[in-house]
C-alpha cells in the first residue's frame, strides 16, 4: 500500500491583484480531505502558494508527501530559484528583493519535517484532483465575495 500523501494544489484570483482563493485536495491511502481558503486582494502566485502552505501545514506528523501543482513559479521556486535567493538573503538575482517573501519562508518552514517530491501538470487539461483544487480556489472565492468581501476565509472537509 502506498504511504505517501498526494496533495494537490491550485490557486486562483479574479483581477490580479484581486480576490483570490486556493485549493487543496490531500490524499492517504482511502481517505481524502479537501481545503480550501480566499483573501480579499492579492494576487494568483500568493493563493499557488497558500495552496502548498495549507495542504503540508494540515498534516499532523512528518510524512512522505507528493505535491502536485500547475503553478510553474511554485515548482520552479521552490526546486530552482529557492536555494540561491537564501544565499543571497531573500534577494533575486537582480539584488532585488523576493516577491512573496513571507509565504515563501512560511513554505520553507511547512517542508521541513517532511520527504517531500514535487510534480508540475499543465492545468486545466482534464486531471482530476487538478480541477477540484481550481474548484474549491473559485468556491473560496465565490464565497469569500458572497459573506465579507474584507475578510480572509479558511475551510477544511474530510480527515486524513
Amino acid at each position: 500500500m502506498n504511504n505517501t500523501v498526494n496533495i494537490y494544489t491550485d490557486g486562483a484570483c479574479r483581477g490580479n491583484p484581486g480576490p483570490g482563493g486556493w485549493g487543496a485536495v490531500l490524499k492517504y491511502k482511502d481517505k481524502e480531505r479537501e481545503l480550501y481558503g480566499a483573501e480579499p486582494n492579492t494576487t494568483n502566485n500568493r493563493m499557488e502558494l497558500m495552496a502548498a502552505i495549507k495542504g503540508l501545514e494540515a498534516l499532523k506528523k512528518p510524512s512522505k508527501v507528493c505535491i502536485t501543482t500547475d503553478s510553474l513559479y511554485l515548482l520552479k521556486g521552490i526546486s530552482e530559484w529557492l536555494p540561491d535567493w537564501i544565499r543571497r538573503g531573500w534577494k533575486t538575482a537582480a539584488r532585488k528583493p523576493v516577491k512573496n517573501v513571507d509565504l515563501w519562508q512560511r513554505l520553507v518552514a511547512a517542508q521541513q519535517q517532511h520527504s517531500i517530491e514535487w510534480k508540475w501538470i499543465k492545468g486545466h487539461a482534464g486531471h482530476v484532483e487538478n480541477e477540484r483544487a481550481d474548484a474549491l480556489a473559485n468556491r473560496a472565492i465565490d464565497e469569500l465575495l458572497k459573506s465579507a468581501p474584507k475578510q480572509s476565509t479558511t475551510h477544511a472537509t474530510g480527515r486524513t
